[in-house]
């Protein structure tokens, strides 16, 4: 099996699904005692947000772009980057590294293209929303169009998120707000939704939603697992 790096922290509590279903989706492929070789950097998650929040893009690259050179150098084969919003700074990591960073809008416009769907609400924290990054790269590669929120709805969600997800509170009126804000963007003509950030899935587990779903996370890991699978053991 190859080994995967992964950039975490952002916020743990979603890192700490990421670590439960790699190794859960190796012990399934491969039985036994069998679990994933990982390589797992998880950040102070303060310090990452407060460079969100200033707009420091630059500085957030940079602190994750050295990270992912040290995992690199530790041995991992390629990265995953366990967040959707700190994705606007991937093409600062893949400067820095000379091994894939497997990224997360791929996996879901990839799940996304093979389901046919062609127009597909968005939640997630403002920054993933709001900006171009994660757009327009499920418009470039994939053909998809992606739509979200109005502005009132889209400053609740966020706020849950990082008031209450990352800090591992997962309340029923926010899990109904949610619900609302997805069934408003039906009636906007979205076939599907994406959890576009990594904590939203462990809101919405096991909740009947208005459309389909597809969490982020769960086709990241996916992701990963068929880079770790794809080779014979060492």
């Amino acid at each position: 099996m190859r080994q995967l790096g992964v950039l975490g922290g952002m916020s743990w509590e979603s890192t700490a699904s990421y670590y439960r279903l790699l190794n859960q989706g190796v012990r399934e492929q491969r039985g036994g005692l069998h679990s994933a070789p990982l390589l797992l950097h998880s950040v102070d998650f303060a310090e990452i947000a407060a460079l969100q929040a200033s707009g420091d893009w630059d500085a957030a690259g940079a602190v994750l772009a050295d990270i992912a050179q040290r995992l690199e150098q530790a041995g991992a084969t390629a990265l995953l980057l366990a967040t959707n919003t700190m994705h606007k700074v991937a093409p600062a990591i893949e400067a820095a590294v000379t091994i894939p960073l497997l990224h997360i809008g791929d996996a879901v416009g990839q799940a996304l293209q093979r389901q046919g769907v062609r127009r597909v609400a968005l939640l997630g924290t403002r920054f993933t929303m709001q900006e171009a990054f994660y757009r327009e790269r499920l418009a470039a590669r994939f053909g998809i169009e992606v739509i979200v929120p109005d502005a009132t709805q889209m400053a609740e969600v966020d706020r849950v998120i990082f008031a209450e997800l990352c800090q591992g509170v997962f309340r029923d009126d926010a899990r109904a707000y949610y619900l609302d804000c997805l069934s408003a963007l039906v009636g906007q003509g979205a076939e599907a939704a994406i959890l576009g950030c990594t904590e939203i899935g462990l809101l919405l587990e096991n909740t009947p939603a208005p459309l389909r779903l597809f969490d982020s996370t769960e086709l990241h890991v996916a992701m990963g697992l068929d880079w770790i699978l794809a080779a014979p053991d060492a």
